[in-house]
């Protein structure tokens, strides 16, 4: 059977969008490929990371910070809950809230994730230099941070 994706009219291949687009799902197959080698996903690895950056918070403030929708963050939650990655305990301040916070385990698990994550980033990247990459992140991070000022999304990595 004949790959659809064999040829590529020359007009697509001249175009950015359609260039990062096919980037995208590479970079996406190889992290979702890397994280799977651990036993973990993306959202594990946004939500451990923001944890250790930011410390314990609520459900819904982790959601917000990590963009991942409520019914997503739940799940998540009870995952990373389940392999002792994170506590949940009632907020002392609102009984009806829980707050999520990393153990010991899940910092040992962030810094597996890390690891791969670096992997992943390496083998994306391999056709470029050192100045390459880090040109090509500046041009990235600049792109974003128009787009995300443009709809009125917050443009520093960390906001809420």
């Amino acid at each position: 059977m004949q790959n659809p994706f064999e040829e590529t009219p020359a007009r697509w291949e001249s175009l950015p969008s359609w260039l990062l687009g096919q980037t995208a799902g590479h970079a996406q197959r190889l992290v979702g490929d890397g994280f799977s080698s651990v036993g973990a996903r993306g959202y594990h690895y946004r939500l451990l990371a923001a944890l250790e950056d930011f410390g314990p918070a609520s459900q819904a403030a982790l959601g917000r910070r990590c963009g991942i929708h409520l019914s997503d963050m739940v799940a998540t939650i009870n995952e990373l809950a389940d392999g002792g990655l994170v506590e949940r305990a009632p907020d002392p301040s609102d009984r009806r809230r829980n707050i999520i916070s990393l153990t010991s385990a899940g910092k040992r698990q962030l810094r597996r994730l890390e690891k791969r994550l670096a992997e992943c980033q390496n083998e994306l990247l391999a056709p470029l230099s050192l100045e390459e990459r880090q040109g090509l992140t500046e041009v990235l991070s600049r792109l974003l941070d128009h787009h995300n000022r443009h709809i009125g999304t917050p443009t520093s990595r960390g906001a809420d």
